[in-house]
């Protein structure tokens, strides 16, 4: 007999012994409540024992030398294993540049690959991963713990969501109606209207009608479907959706969205509280490649002189309040809009002049500030929104942009109208873009009696820096050398150079009146710092510094200038000039002034900057 089998023995019989032995001692005494109590407490340490006896015996086994059939047929099947590794080929990266790739799709098929990538280029999200996706995925709850307890009324106003799409991936709009259908109480939703601005993808068409008719099985009438027979543009499509909704309220939504649980309700029950207000959620980000979503915290819905959308801190006094989950006002929203239905129509609702895309979020938030409203942004409200690679209505967005954000500095920015053009680079008079009627838009504001947008920089938005101060601004370039341009030079670094002239952003000098002279681009917000063009006093070559910082050190940063005339520094009377070097090349150099001549391509006169 094996060792283990002996002590299987010795240890089983020593199991019984002591049963008998207890049975025999205590036969007829358990009498009281306490004894029977104790008596319990034997047996179960015996079950104890008996389990102890079992887990020594299966540790016992497993040291016993194994048979060495066994273990030659183990250490086969592991070198087999290890074989087939060896023998199986590494697919081929197909794509190894494409972002798709960066950090997914570890062990797909060269033909996976391939499907995958043209879906991304098609759409500019990972449409392959989203079509293997369940409809209904659980995406995690980002909201702050002060929200997930929040009670709301039981009164709220009605809710239509608009969906806006222009050939989206079909998974993505189903889900999209999956999540806001599962997350939104069944009493409040009124209607889901799907808003399709001429898409050329025929899974929108058949496809997407039996999805419908498989949902209104579930909910009779839910979707509404909008269909444009040629391309509207973003503007034009949100308002389709507005007019085709009739529930208390409208969220007017990507269509490449998922909603989070209890999204709706703070909205509704925001806008039951003050039916003038324009609400937006928070986004969360949905990542283009791998679809997790990234958690974004609040923040304020703001623009640029250019009227590009940015995020940006809210006022201070929101942060004074030490609760996130509280509403904070923001200058504007960032596209994902949510308002009482009547009261986005009696302010004007949208822009209908606006094309294609571009600034008519922006439009909307001056307007419901200037006009009687307000807006505000929900932390509460979470929505996660895919950030696509890429656009699907212009490969270059800032076409339709330059001329929208024109359209609404006329209307709406009174005499700051002109930093509209000073952030494109245009000329103030004749920028030569057709930004369409605005009579109507004019009209509008009229009859709204609303503020002057003075008021809306006093109150609402005081971190845009106004530029009042601004002479001149555009390329800057040296009568000895028309074809080169001042540029910022290589970033990192400090060093402006001469460049042949391209016109943009690094190459956009700004003169205001105090000297300052900036090199590189203007910033549209009083808490930036530009780049100011410096002076040594000694050397050849002018560097760049912050201009807060040059002020601080009291650099020689304060420069003479005007159109057709020398560039002098204020204090070191050295100009600034060019001049060839040993290898032909020109350079920028400060140097005695020689008279040389500079030119700049927009000099503000008094009558231009008087409107």
């Amino acid at each position: 007999m094996r060792p283990a089998g002996r002590l299987r023995v010795v240890l089983v019989a020593t199991f019984v012994a002591s049963i008998l032995l207890y049975l025999a001692s205590t036969r007829g005494n358990l009498q009281s409540p306490s004894e029977s109590v104790q008596g319990w407490g034997i047996f179960k340490r015996m079950e104890n024992m008996e389990a102890n006896i079992e887990r020594l015996l299966d540790a016992v086994d497993k040291l016993q030398p194994k048979p060495a059939a066994a273990v030659q047929v183990k250490a086969e099947d592991e070198a087999e294993k290890e074989d087939g590794k060896k023998d199986k080929p590494a697919v081929r990266k197909v794509f190894p540049n494409s972002a798709l790739f960066k950090k997914w799709g570890e062990g797909l098929s060269e033909d996976e690959q391939k499907e995958a990538e043209g879906l991304f280029a098609k759409y500019g999200y990972n449409a392959f991963l989203s079509d293997r996706l369940p409809l209904n995925r659980e995406i995690p709850d980002t909201r702050h713990a002060r929200c997930v307890g929040k009670k709301y009324p039981a009164d709220l106003p009605s809710l239509s969501v608009v969906l806006i799409y222009l050939d989206e991936a079909l998974s993505i709009i189903k889900r999209a109606v999956r999540s806001i259908m599962d997350k939104t109480p069944a009493a409040l939703l009124r209607e889901i209207v799907l808003v399709d601005d001429h898409s050329a993808n025929e899974d929108l068409k058949e496809k997407l009608d039996d999805y419908i008719s498989v949902i209104h099985e579930e909910r009779p009438g839910l979707l509404k479907r909008v269909v444009h027979h040629e391309q509207l543009g973003l503007t034009r499509a949100r308002l389709s959706g507005w007019k085709m909704a009739t529930g208390d309220v409208v969220a007017i939504l990507d269509a490449h969205i998922e909603v989070h649980v209890q999204w709706a309700e703070p909205l509704l029950a925001r806008i039951k509280e003050d039916r003038t207000i324009i609400l937006t959620p928070v986004f969360d980000r949905v990542n283009y490649d791998d679809l997790t979503v990234t958690r974004y915290g609040p923040a304020a819905d703001a623009f640029d002189w250019a009227l590009w959308c940015m995020y940006e801190s809210f006022r201070p006094e929101w942060y004074r309040l030490k609760d996130e989950s509280l509403p904070a006002k923001s200058p504007s929203i960032m596209g994902i809009l949510v308002a009482d239905r009547k009261f986005f129509g009696e302010i004007g609702s949208l822009d209908a002049g606006m094309k294609i895309y571009g600034g008519e979020n922006v439009e909307l938030g001056i307007r419901a500030w200037l006009c009687g409203g307000s807006v505000e942004v929900i932390p509460c409200s979470k929505i996660a929104h895919i950030e696509r690679a890429s656009k699907p209505y212009l490969p270059d967005l800032s076409v339709t942009m330059k001329r929208n954000a024109l359209r609404v500095a006329e209307v709406w920015m009174d005499e700051y109208k002109h930093n509209v053009n000073i952030a494109w680079n245009l000329p103030l008079q004749n920028h030569s873009e057709d930004i369409g009627d605005v009579s109507e838009r004019k009209a509008l504001r009229e009859r709204l009696k609303c503020k002057p947008f003075k008021w809306y920089l006093d109150n609402v938005y005081p971190m845009l820096d106004p530029l009042i101060d601004l002479v001149a601004y555009g390329a800057l370039i040296n009568q000895l050398k028309p074809d080169l341009c001042i540029d910022q030079g290589p970033v990192p670094g400090s060093t402006p150079i001469l460049y042949s002239c391209h016109y943009f952003a690094p190459q956009r000098c700004y003169y205001r009146t105090n000297g300052q002279l900036y090199v590189g681009g203007i910033k549209s917000h009083t808490y930036n710092s530009n780049r100011c063009l410096v002076d040594p006093g000694s050397g050849v070559y002018p560097t760049l510094y912050e201009c807060k910082l040059a002020k601080q050190k009291k650099f020689h940063m304060l420069w003479d200038f005007k159109q057709g005339a020398s560039i002098q520094n204020r204090e070191t009377k050295r100009c600034l000039e060019i001049a060839q070097g040993q290898d032909s090349y020109y350079q920028l150099i400060v140097q005695r002034c020689t008279g040389q001549i500079w030119n700049i391509q927009n000099y503000i006169t008094n009558r231009e900057a008087q409107g």
